[in-house]
């Protein structure tokens, strides 16, 4: 499984210590739950909605210490809602968690 590697791994490996099974469960709970966000990002048509969806994904990012996922939390945040290149970014960073 391809993931980002270096803080995220660190992140899980100190909540799960010796158990593999719950190190993968908290890696799958961390995608779905950014998946979530970002399919509420794909369809934010305000701002509202779109602050939202960005702030829960930089707050689950930060929680889970994925730098990269938390700067393209931040980018879309300052991006007009539905702007296809942030939406690009994230699809693209998690992508890499899920192959």
């Amino acid at each position: 499984m391809a993931y980002e590697s270096g803080a995220l791994d660190a992140t899980l490996a100190a909540a799960a210590g010796d158990d593999p099974a719950l190190m993968h469960e908290l890696r799958d709970a961390f995608v779905e739950s950014a998946a979530k966000q970002l399919d509420l990002l794909k369809r934010s048509r305000c701002d509202g909605n779109w602050n939202v969806a960005g702030m829960r994904l930089k707050g689950l990012a930060a929680s889970f210490h994925s730098e990269e996922l938390l700067i393209a939390a931040e980018n879309a945040l300052s991006s007009a809602p539905g702007e296809p290149a942030a939406i690009r970014d994230i699809e693209a960073i998690l992508s890499r968690f899920k192959a």
